[in-house]
């Protein structure tokens, strides 16, 4: 028996692979969906979301690509996890997913027919939407330029693709590598760090949906929760989860403060507590992203 089990809940609560049934909707992610939600309705053009590590940033991104019914929007998500993708790569992929049939490997020429297709799209009273996660992997100016060039088709008065960077905040460093693409920014949100009370609240959410009726972490843990992980959503469910494990290991009906801390330490979170930052600690995600780099590497 595993420790979901032995808390009566129905499955694990805290894993860290997307799940949108576990999604939460704090405040300011609230506040970041029906502001990018703005801009690709209204054409805006380039919208930027931007966050540290573990914030919910692809969470995010998912929630978004949800909420674009295929009635009034022609929509796709592309994940960068390499930096070394090239302007023509990127071409190629958007072209794809929007819809254009046989791409030309010639440039000049695939750029008409995704024209052709986002003029399609428009006539058919919808909306093309590129969301770009992880894009502070997109590190050349000439990526920057392709970008600014894709949200050049336009028909007078309209423009005919929107697009939206999810990043770490060094993508905003990044997109200055053009200038002028900097400028286009026509709405930015900033996602933060979780304040203690919406830490508890998200803790009591994904028991909750895991099950549960009434939440196993006492006061004092779900303080100590925020303290070692920053209010960051990742390390929030890296700490619960092992606190869970350790918790039923020991037979006890409570996760204790003294649980907490003992995990935290076995995290290598202590530290970072102490000087008041999250911790980064790599998740089984965080490795498979490693080992698919160090793949493509290989391949070049």
């Amino acid at each position: 028996m595993g420790y979901a089990a032995y808390f009566n809940l129905e499955r694990e609560p805290f894993s860290n692979a997307p799940n949108d049934s576990f999604y939460f909707n704090s405040e300011q992610h609230n506040q970041a969906l029906l502001r990018l939600m703005y801009a690709v309705d209204s054409n805006k053009g380039l919208a930027v979301l931007v966050g540290g590590v573990g914030t919910g940033k692809t969470t995010l991104a998912r929630r978004m690509l949800d909420n674009l019914p295929v009635d009034k929007y022609e929509s796709s998500l592309l994940v960068m996890i390499h930096s070394a993708i090239t302007p023509e790569w990127i071409l190629t992929r958007i072209s794809m997913q929007l819809g254009v049939k046989n791409p030309d490997d010639n440039p000049l020429k695939l750029l008409k027919q995704l024209y052709e297709r986002l003029l399609e799209i428009e006539k058919e009273g919808r909306k093309a939407v590129v969301l770009i996660d992880e894009a502070q992997m997109l590190q050349t100016r000439e990526l920057m330029e392709e970008f600014r060039g894709l949200l050049n088709l336009e028909i007078p008065g309209k423009k005919l693709l929107n697009i939206v960077f999810f990043g770490l905040p060094e993508l905003e460093t990044t997109m200055k590598l053009d200038e002028p693409l900097a400028q286009r920014v026509a709405v930015k949100y900033t996602l933060k760090p979780l304040s203690e009370k919406t830490t508890e609240s998200y803790i009591h959410h994904r028991i909750q949906v895991a099950g549960g009726s009434n939440s196993p972490f006492v006061a004092g843990a779900l303080s100590a929760i925020h303290r070692f992980s920053g209010g960051v959503p990742r390390l929030i469910n890296t700490i619960c989860d092992n606190a869970l494990f350790e918790t039923y290991l020991r037979r006890e009906q409570m996760v204790s403060q003294q649980i907490v801390q003992g995990v935290a330490e076995d995290l290598g979170l202590i530290n970072s507590a102490a000087e008041g930052k999250p911790a980064a600690i790599k998740t089984a995600e965080d490795i498979e992203l490693e080992e698919i780099e160090l793949l493509l590497d290989e391949l070049e």
